[in-house]
């Protein structure tokens, strides 16, 4: 979010883990939110901390 100034993420953009594991962000981030009602209070706070406010 620091570096895109949003809280959207492009989904085929691909991002690399501290140990070089790939990460498609925007894709987990669609996933989290189409499945937020499986998220338990814990999850969806943690990404409300980060400023999604659909969790």
């Amino acid at each position: 979010m620091a570096r895109e100034g949003k809280t959207v993420v492009p989904r085929r953009r691909t991002e690399h883990l501290e140990d070089g594991t790939p990460v498609r962000l925007g894709v987990w981030l669609s996933n989290q939110k189409n499945r937020r009602d499986r998220l338990d209070e814990q999850q969806l706070a943690a990404l409300a901390e980060l400023g999604y406010d659909w969790a």
